[in-house]
């Protein structure tokens, strides 16, 4: 299984396990869980269950939510047009408090942009420019991260640390709350600027025979004042974790 990046804070992945460390095999399939908290005021936590459906070839690469074409591909850096599923949504009727119920509800969404990742001895950066294609947020993400690999037998060990940056109006859309919302729920209305919200994760594959393989990702998120400060929001953090395994024909 490779190592996925779903963004604890947005559900996005370039993002939060999604940047391969290693090539990946030809041809991956397995099932995994992601975990999630809701930043959402009176939200459900989500428990999301995801096929791994992983395939690595010379020109087109697919893992479980995104796939792409590389532009270069060597052994230390990959570059490739990509195409991400988000799942980030806000649903009012799964929501437990009146007011948030009648606020709009926010969709999940496709994005499309540009990956890169460089490898050397020093560790991994990876980073990815994505921005929404089917105008629900007309939003913009970039994602920046650093992880140093760590391998103890079967057991690889991958911390890291980053950040990612939203447009103003990726949080309008999931994070906004508009003159017309206010006045029909009573909830003040806001408009956040863009935004960058720092994070660590920690990846743990371990090879648990010569196809099959087990891995658990987690991020902690601090989310920043333009995110923390929506009346939507109640919280200033945020937790994700992903645990799966596949089997590499």
């Amino acid at each position: 299984m490779n190592y996925f990046k779903l963004s604890a804070l947005t559900i996005i992945l370039p993002c939060a396990f999604t940047s391969a460390l290693t090539q990946a095999e030809t041809l991956s399939l397995g099932a995994s869980v992601l975990y999630a908290q809701s930043p959402y005021r009176g939200g459900q936590d989500r428990y999301l269950p995801i096929p791994i459906i992983n395939y690595e070839g010379d020109s087109f690469w697919f893992r479980s939510l995104q796939g792409g074409y590389y532009l270069w591909k060597d052994q230390q850096d990959q570059l490739s047009l990509t195409l991400v599923g988000s799942p980030q949504k806000y649903d009012p009727k799964d929501n437990d408090h009146s007011d948030m119920k009648a606020l709009d509800k926010r969709r999940m969404t496709l994005m499309a942009g540009a990956t890169y990742r460089h490898t050397a001895e020093w560790g991994v950066v990876r980073t990815a420019l994505l921005g929404d294609v089917l105008n629900n947020s007309n939003g913009i993400i970039w994602d920046l991260t650093w992880l140093y690999p760590v391998k103890l037998g079967q057991l690889t060990l991958t911390p890291g640390i980053g950040a990612l940056w939203s447009s103003a109006n990726q949080n309008r859309y999931y994070f906004g709350v508009s003159d017309h919302e206010s006045t029909r729920t009573g909830i003040n209305s806001y408009d956040p600027d863009d935004s960058w919200n720092p994070y660590v994760e920690l990846n743990a594959s371990y090879q648990l025979s010569t196809q099959w393989n087990a891995t658990v990702s987690g991020r902690y998120t601090r989310l920043a004042s333009e995110v923390k400060d929506s009346p939507m929001v109640d919280r200033d953090d945020q937790v994700s974790v992903w645990t799966g395994i596949s089997y590499s024909f």
